[in-house]
């Protein structure tokens, strides 16, 4: 029987991770000053979240294996877990920068801490380089150490393309609709967030598995790429649909101009006077032109037709899993268990 892992004992391997780091800066005499602020930057930007991406590593593990995992096999793979993390923590340091954004998991962003301010760029590149450090000091050895390093390559690029595409889509200064497209939209969740938050956690433990064949990568990938679409298109219907108590922040894609699903679902049913409504009021930073969206939404039953897109992309989404050719090693459970956390959440 597969076991799941807690945060409690996720996080208990992360300290190990970062003396790991630290010691890798020793070894060059950075300065006291300089360990410590990378220490605290470490412990700051990347404990505190819900780790899904990273321990989604471990139990994807577990599930390939149909067993709990020795100490061993725990630890190696809660270390890729938390380089899933470490990416994470590098995309979100830059993000909450781009975005000039005031709060992360309910503090003031890392650049917006006291004594840090842009020195958060350049603590960005060292959470992005230490995943680099921990991956040769604990998978040198590893038969997949190489396709391991191009995995984190390739998935660092693939997210740095998707969060391009939306900083040009959607500028917070200048509002133009006709920029929006689906297509856009599908670009920027797909390689924005689907590849890294669902496709890397799986073929981190495929590879640590040494059994992450073509076959199995491509069949992960055709299950993992759309399992992220709808995750995200979920995330865009509860920032207005969703009740702030239950998603622990208030939405505000609306005002910040977003390329989002709603907005694009929006456009394509609007009537030429709806379309005008959405031209003087989107994107704009004042609740009551939120609120005139937000009312505009409700007439054009979106909250309906995100309900009919979700049971019909989730009925192909098991009817995919239910295909899949488990003969090579991989296995139905690791996708039940993704689609089971995500489908119907309320947050």
């Amino acid at each position: 029987m597969a076991k799941t892992t807690t945060l409690k004992e996720f996080e208990s391997v992360f300290p190990k991770l970062v003396e790991d780091i630290l010691d890798h800066a020793k070894s060059y005499k950075l300065p006291q000053q300089g360990l410590d602020w990378l220490k605290a930057a470490l412990y700051a930007n990347t404990i505190g979240g819900k780790c899904n991406r990273g321990m989604s590593v471990p139990d994807s593990v577990s599930l390939l294996l149909e067993k709990p995992l020795t100490e061993q096999q725990y630890f190696e793979a809660a270390t890729l877990g938390w380089m899933t993390e470490l990416l994470q923590a590098f995309f979100l340091v830059s993000d909450d920068i781009m975005d000039s954004s005031i709060t992360r998991r309910g503090a003031p962003c890392w650049y917006r801490q006291p004594g840090v301010g842009m020195i958060a760029i350049n603590d960005a590149f060292l959470l992005e380089s230490s995943i680099y450090t921990l991956l040769k000091k604990h998978f040198r050895s590893h038969p997949s150490y190489l396709d391991l390093l191009e995995l984190f390559h390739e998935t660092t690029w693939q997210t740095e393309l998707g969060q391009l595409c939306d900083l040009l889509t959607a500028p917070e200064d200048k509002v133009d609709l006709d920029n929006f497209s689906m297509d856009k939209y599908t670009f920027i969740v797909t390689y924005k967030t689907a590849y890294y938050s669902f496709y890397l956690p799986v073929a981190l433990a495929l590879y640590h598995q040494n059994i992450a064949t073509p076959e199995n990568l491509k069949q992960a990938e055709d299950i993992l790429i759309p399992l992220g679409q709808y995750f995200q298109i979920q995330d865009d219907y509860l920032d207005n649909f969703g009740l702030p108590e239950h998603i622990g922040k208030i939405g505000t894609d609306i005002m910040d101009n977003k390329c989002s699903w709603l907005v694009n679902q929006a456009l394509a049913t609007a009537t030429p006077e709806q379309r005008q409504i959405l031209e003087e009021n989107y994107g704009r930073k004042d609740p009551n032109k939120e609120a005139v969206v937000k009312k505009l939404f409700n007439e054009l039953k979106l909250e309906q037709i995100y309900q009919d897109y979700e049971e019909k992309r989730v009925g192909e989404i098991k009817k995919m899993i239910a295909g899949i050719d488990e003969s090579g090693g991989l296995k139905k459970t690791v996708f039940e268990s993704f689609l089971s956390k995500i489908y119907r959440r309320s947050k």
